[in-house]
């Protein structure tokens, strides 16, 4: 069990660490004076792996660049971009992406915004003639960013392990889906405000807390949507750090951050069926018992790790 338990924590804490949320992103604001002049911020994550990318621009675009700086966990880069026409129905290419960085691009016309998101796969975007109504980008980057962020993997896991019933189970994640809407939206828009790194140490408490439970035999919380409120309520104020740090830099701050919600919330939909089979199939073969002390050592272990990791980097 022993050996188990020590493979898990060292595949999850390699994880951990190479599916950090730092999307890149590029923000391009139109020019008042001159519409066919841009300025532009290029920012790109430090932790990326491999070469920064490089932005590709339509042929009959020119640049200049001012010498990139660091600014929080980015590389930034401001660029002028001088165009001799419109880049509306034209492309944006942006090369040498690594696998686990997507690119978000942000175009602010005088009277409209653009966003798409580019990726390893797709690394190209086409700026469309007419508007963009809704910021769709922000939906993909929320999915993203819950299916990469294992320490919230983990809490939701966990917690349908303490959870008996199906009523249970939906108000339970109804109860965490309200909490962590509330505190996204609420840090988003700088009403309420926590150090990120002083969150990120209490969500991994959190999961600790979680792993203490799982195992116990009893009913382990006759109201577990309470605790799911409460515990929401921090993962919430995790999900803003992520966004908070590439921005919202469009006219659309609440339907971005609707957008944003809504793909966090289609990702735990996604995943939520993952447990409720592992719960299933070992019931069926009795080893419920048994799944459940494997899943406590896990949970418990990574987050162990990650409190310790994230309190020593407060301190440090």
């Amino acid at each position: 069990m022993n050996k188990v338990f020590f493979l898990l924590v060292s595949i999850f804490a390699i994880d951990a660490y190479s599916h950090e949320f730092n999307p890149a992103h590029l923000v391009i604001n139109q020019s008042y004076q001159d519409q066919n002049t841009y300025q532009a911020s290029w920012m790109y994550p430090v932790k990326n792996i491999g070469k920064r990318a490089e932005i590709i621009l339509p042929s009959f675009c020119t640049t200049v660049s001012k010498e990139p700086f660091i600014k929080n966990k980015y590389i930034v880069e401001q660029i002028t971009i001088n165009c001799s026409q419109a880049i509306n129905g034209s492309s944006i290419q942006i090369k040498d992406l690594s696998v686990l960085t997507d690119a978000l691009v942000t175009i602010n016309f005088i009277d409209s915004t653009f966003e798409g998101i580019v990726n390893v796969q797709n690394p190209e975007v086409e700026i469309p003639m007419e508007n963009q109504y809704y910021p769709t980008a922000y939906l993909y980057l929320g999915f993203d960013h819950l299916l990469d962020g294992l320490d919230h993997i983990l809490f939701i896991f966990g917690l349908l392990f303490c959870i008996s019933g199906f009523v249970n189970i939906i108000k339970t994640i109804t109860a965490f889906t309200i909490a962590h809407s509330l505190t996204l939206g609420l840090s988003v828009l700088d009403i309420i405000s926590l150090p990120q790194a002083t969150v990120e140490a209490l969500i991994a408490l959190t999961i600790i807390y979680l792993a203490t439970e799982i195992s116990k035999n009893r009913k382990i919380i006759n109201t577990p949507w309470f605790m799911a409120f409460g515990f929401g309520l921090l993962h919430g104020l995790g999900f803003a750090g992520a966004l908070n740090e590439i921005g919202i830099a469009n006219s659309q701050m609440l339907l971005s951050l609707l957008f944003f919600n809504i793909g966090i919330e289609l990702g735990q939909i996604a995943l939520i069926p993952i447990p409720l089979s592992l719960i299933y199939i070992s019931k069926q073969f009795n080893y419920i018992n048994q799944v459940k002390v494997i899943m406590s050592l896990a949970v418990g272990g990574m987050g162990f790790y990650w409190f310790i990791d994230r309190v020593i980097g407060i301190i440090l």
